[in-house]
């Protein structure tokens, strides 16, 4: 333990030495590790912001969707909506469903202060919103409480505020929705348009939406869904299981279930990782060569101090092993400073202006990614320093004295 604390002390007193030439190298060195340790940490975050984008438009892993057509077969007709509410509430019940959410869409009339216009309304339940990582600007999301509400509520786009005449949701807007027996709802929450321009869309409770939800819409736009919030590891088993509950609950129609997030993600993941890594490589070569330059250049200056070292009786080990500490620690410290450098940097990246949407769970600088940009520092240490420990053992005692 001595003679290791020892030959990093010596290897610190000859950067001290020798610090002009060897600053000169540590600055690549620290620009090559600030880059592996930026990369890798932004992979990492980015990842989880592209996780966030894809789970508000298909669900959280593993989100199974389930529907019921009927098959037309011996005069089958479409199941009523209290049916399928029915045979749903069963299956999240039997299974033990945390999350769920029953989905229908419908089309109805509303009144605007310009003319009555129709807009496509969303059926949903107040866990959707936590299964899809939706998030509303202003306003609030549906409670359980809104479901007593005489008014039904309503969480509505941009465009349909716009249509209202620029009103906002502190102003408490009512607009009355449906066609021979309408109600007056009131929009308690807003969220952006997806898009320019968005055409007026609405999310609606379920049981509010059916106040609206006439037997030809039904028809028209297809039965509800149901979309489960089920354990990944789960998944695969409860699909069958489901299909065939609701296929045996409900007669006359084809059971469908599948999962609805983006299970193949995962290799478009994989796809990333070797892209950062590819790159990560690239970078700490080029910051490396440089040190390897440098090394050599003071090894051949130092020839004759060697010599007389290993006369002294300084074996050709630590000899070796001090020659190549001085790499190694020098490499270090370029390490911390380039991990510093990156981790300050990111920590001020705006990833939502970035990503043009809102995170929800930011993700911190990652462990993994520090981690790997010292490793990363010390294993490029140890290469550069190979060489020229391996020209410092083999010089000769005699002719490297007479250097």
């Amino acid at each position: 333990m001595t003679g290791v604390v020892g030959a990093l002390l010596e290897a610190w007193d000859e950067l001290r030495v020798h610090k002009v030439r060897v600053l000169l190298a540590l600055v690549g060195v620290a620009v090559a590790v600030c880059a592996i340790t930026a990369i890798s940490a932004a992979g990492e975050m980015l990842r989880q912001v592209s996780a966030e984008q894809n789970e508000r438009w298909n669900g959280r892993p593993a989100t199974l969707q389930v529907s019921a057509w009927p098959t037309g077969e011996a005069g089958s007709v479409m199941p009523a909506p209290e049916e399928y509410e029915r045979v749903f509430d069963e299956v999240v019940a039997r299974y033990s469903v945390e999350y769920s959410s029953m989905l229908r869409d419908a089309p109805a009339p509303v009144r605007f202060p310009d003319g009555t216009r129709e807009v496509t309304t969303t059926g949903v339940e107040a866990d959707w919103a936590t299964m899809h990582r939706f998030e509303v600007t202003s306003g609030r999301w549906f409670t359980d409480a809104d479901a007593d509400r005489l008014s039904p509520a309503l969480v509505v786009n941009q465009g349909f505020l716009d249509a209202l005449g620029g009103v906002s949701v502190a102003d408490h807007p009512t607009v009355t929705i449906g066609g021979e027996n309408p109600v007056v709802a009131t929009v308690v929450g807003a969220f952006p348009d997806d898009w320019p321009g968005m055409d007026p869309v609405a999310y609606a409770l379920v049981d509010a939406q059916s106040t609206w939800v006439t037997p030809e819409t039904i028809e028209m736009m297809g039965p509800p869904r149901l979309e489960l919030w089920v354990p990944e590891e789960l998944s695969d088993g409860l699909v069958e299981a489901i299909r065939r509950d609701v296929a045996g609950a409900l007669e006359g129609v084809q059971a469908d279930v599948y999962r609805y997030d983006s299970p193949d993600y995962a290799t478009v993941d994989g796809a990333i990782r070797w892209t950062v890594l590819g790159v990560s490589v690239v970078a700490l070569l080029l910051g490396g060569l440089g040190l390897v330059n440098i090394a050599l250049v003071t090894v051949r200056y130092r020839i004759r101090e060697i010599g007389i070292r290993r006369s002294f009786g300084a074996s050709s080990g630590r000899v070796f092993f001090s020659v190549m500490m001085e790499s190694v620690v020098a490499t270090t410290v370029a390490g911390l400073l380039g991990v510093t450098v990156a981790v300050v940097a990111l920590h001020n990246v705006p990833l939502d202006a970035l990503m043009g949407s809102t995170v929800q769970d930011r993700p911190g600088f990652p462990f993994s990614a520090a981690l790997t940009g010292m490793l990363a520092a010390v294993g490029i240490g140890a290469l550069a320093g190979l060489l020229p420990a391996l020209v410092a053992v083999r010089v000769k005692v005699i002719d490297a004295i007479r250097y």
